[in-house]
């Protein structure tokens, strides 16, 4: 299998990096050798210190006006510090409501981030992003089905739509994977079986919808199947908070892999790289961030396609690099965006599924022309 002149592109920079260094060729600054490693670390830093300033910033937007006063009250209280109380109604504004849906918004930026930075390198697909598995479809059916369906007794409520989200979206990718088993892990078959579970799955969500569902459900579940943070409590934020680094770091451990992958199978095998082990073993953890984040919050699209490739053009394409950078970036892009939801056309709120898209779509069309494609 030959590689994609575009990944080929994009994977120079590391072809020179693990090149044997010679006097006539010393490494580059910023991007290669021992002289980017300050400018790496001094970029992620930063990037760790913007995502700090914008959860605390995300945290007082809003349409009740929080000062950095009450959020250091609040967060004083929280550990025990000789503050001031805050009143109650101001307190649970902050606490419960504000602070778990701005630390969801991080945490299901990193995973689609990272998704979908490992999916294109898996599936040498530059369109791909978490949702090409087909695992989101399957969790909308399963969200839906528990919400319209007439179940009833416990089994339903200890459900719920965020549990039926999960099933369904373990569901879907159990198929995908039972698929997969009989054609093999080719990086053109993942996308296609995905994209085949996934429209089985989109059509069953929307016969259960036209066939079952009053306008008041349709209108509700429409809303959560667009993407919102308005659910994010604090159960479901330390579920993600488990889950969101424990994936990271399985990505991160594989990046070597990941390279390797971005130029073929061939190529990877060549390297002494596991290919179905460790194109396996991704696709497990991309499904399972996936699968919480959507079950979670609902389907945020653009986030896991855009910022990998914004993320490439500043940090380099190594994933040892990229995939930490493009958690930060995606777990900074969603918070604010969360907030832009909250506030466009208050005080109504819109689904921030489509926020994502509208500053999706230009965004990539930047990326692109920055990329000499477009």
């Amino acid at each position: 299998m030959s590689a994609d002149p575009g990944v080929v592109n994009l994977l120079l920079p590391a072809a020179r990096e693990v090149r044997v260094s010679a006097p006539s060729a010393p490494p580059r600054a910023g991007r290669s050798g021992r002289s980017g490693v300050p400018a790496r670390a001094g970029l992620f830093l930063a990037g760790v210190l913007v995502l700090v300033a914008s959860v605390a910033a995300g945290t007082r937007i809003g349409s009740a006006d929080v000062g950095w006063t009450d959020l250091g009250r609040v967060l004083g209280a929280r550990l025990g510090l000789a503050t001031e109380p805050l009143p109650p109604l101001l307190d649970s504004l902050v606490w419960d409501l504000r602070l778990p849906r701005v630390l969801m918004a991080a945490l299901v930026g990193a995973s689609l981030a990272v998704c979908g930075t490992v999916l294109q390198a898996v599936t040498r697909n530059a369109l791909a992003d978490p949702y090409l598995l087909g695992v989101s479809s399957g969790a909308s059916a399963g969200a839906v089905a528990v919400a319209v369906l007439p179940l009833s007794g416990p089994a339903a409520g200890t459900l719920g739509i965020t549990g039926g989200a999960l099933v369904g979206a373990l569901l879907s990718f159990g198929l995908l994977l039972a698929l997969l088993h009989r054609t093999g892990l080719d990086s053109v078959r993942i996308v296609l079986t995905g994209v085949v579970v996934g429209q089985l799955f989109t059509a069953l969500t929307s016969l259960v919808l036209m066939a079952s569902a009053d306008a008041d459900t349709t209108r509700a579940l429409t809303h959560w199947l667009l993407g919102s943070m308005a659910p994010a409590r604090w159960d479901a934020v330390v579920v993600c908070a488990l889950v969101t680094p424990l994936g990271l770091a399985a990505a991160w451990l594989c990046a070597n892999a990941l390279d390797g992958l971005a130029f073929g199978a061939d190529t990877a095998a060549s390297l002494g790289i596991g290919v179905r082990r460790t194109r396996m073993l991704l696709l497990v953890v991309t499904a399972v961030l996936t699968s919480v984040a959507v079950a979670t919050v609902g389907a945020i699209g653009f986030v896991g396609l855009i910022v990998p490739h914004g993320v490439r053009l500043l940090a380099g394409p190594l994933h040892r690099v990229l995939l930490p950078h493009a958690a930060l970036a995606g777990a900074v892009f969603l918070v604010w965006t969360d907030a832009l939801a909250r506030v466009a056309f208050a005080p109504r709120e819109i689904p921030v599924g489509v926020i994502t898209a509208l500053l999706g779509v230009p965004l990539f069309l930047l990326v692109l022309r920055r990329r000499g494609e477009l």
